[in-house]
């Protein structure tokens, strides 16, 4: 919106998305803040919690192109990348997929390759994936090498009973999921003002004791005798990344030891493993980073 500054243009944006996801605060934030942070994001939760209502959500309020992959057994690469057709000329000529969402290649260096040529992916390309929880039928896990793509993974669950009931009494007025007609949400930004939004992230000042924080948290899931496998280097640069998005959602140039506190759980629970004796006893990934948050120590100012 011409006139306004990315911090109006970042808070209408979740304001959109909460007009239409009842119940999923946190949720809600950590993807908006994920987005503006050029992150990709894992939405998990049960069925129906409203994972794809955000996304078809968000594609509303930004006015970019938006695709979905239905991620089936029988999935092809091709059906991701696209593929060479041979045209009337007798020439091959690359016809990209409908959805340009690769993997591993795409969401690192937002290229894919086909046929031994590399394409570009546009500037705003980023992955949404939902997925069930890892227990229930035709779930199955996420290699580490693609998890630590992601820069966060949100949760959603059940909302209170207030919020329930709200989300029929929306039904009963008209409201439906699949008819985005009834969502009531107009485009907040186009691809340049998220480009505007993204550089006013990039701008946030990251003092030396917020970089030496964040290496102590990374480091201390190394060290942990209730984890198997601890966070990558790259889980601190999306921490870092993520903090300084928090930032400016908060209306602030610079980045507070709060701010990292608040988002290693969502930055850091896909990418680390609990103890295989822990798990059966239920301690979860969320509940062995906060006892390292815990004991690592905050810097003051």
């Amino acid at each position: 919106m011409a006139g306004s500054s990315p911090v109006d243009d970042a808070r209408r944006l979740v304001a959109a998305l909460r007009q239409v996801v009842l119940g999923q605060e946190a949720a809600t934030r950590d993807v908006v803040m994920c987005l503006l942070a050029r992150g990709h994001a894992l939405l998990e939760g049960v069925p129906g919690t409203a994972k794809t209502l955000l996304v078809r959500t968000l594609a509303l309020a930004l006015n970019v192109k938006f695709q979905r992959i239905q991620f089936t057994p029988d999935l092809m690469p091709a059906d991701i990348t696209g593929i060479s057709m041979l045209t009337g000329t007798h020439e091959f000529r690359f016809r990209p997929a409908k959805t340009q969402a690769a993997l591993l290649e795409a969401m690192q260096e937002r290229t894919v390759t086909a046929d031994g040529v590399s394409h570009p992916l546009s500037a705003t390309f980023t992955v949404f994936a939902t997925q069930n929880p890892i227990e229930f039928e035709g779930t199955y896990p996420l290699p580490e090498a693609e998890l630590d793509r992601f820069m966060i993974k949100a949760l959603f669950g059940y909302p209170p009973a207030a919020v329930e009931q709200g989300i029929l009494t929306r039904y009963v007025e008209g409201f439906e999921a699949d008819r985005t007609e009834t969502y009531g949400v107009s485009p907040v930004t186009d691809a340049a003002g998220l480009e505007r939004l993204r550089k006013a992230v990039d701008a946030v000042r990251v003092e030396p004791k917020i970089t030496a924080y964040i290496t102590a948290i990374v480091r201390a899931t190394r060290d942990a005798a209730s984890l198997t496998l601890g966070a990558s280097p790259r889980a601190g640069v999306s921490l870092l990344k993520a903090a300084r998005a928090t930032a400016l959602l908060e209306d602030r140039d610079y980045v507070i030891p709060d701010d990292v506190k608040g988002l290693a759980p969502a930055v850091l629970r896909h990418r680390v493993s609990v103890a295989p004796e822990l798990e059966l006893e239920g301690v979860t990934a969320d509940a062995a980073l906060k006892a390292i948050l815990d004991r690592t120590e905050v810097p003051t100012a």
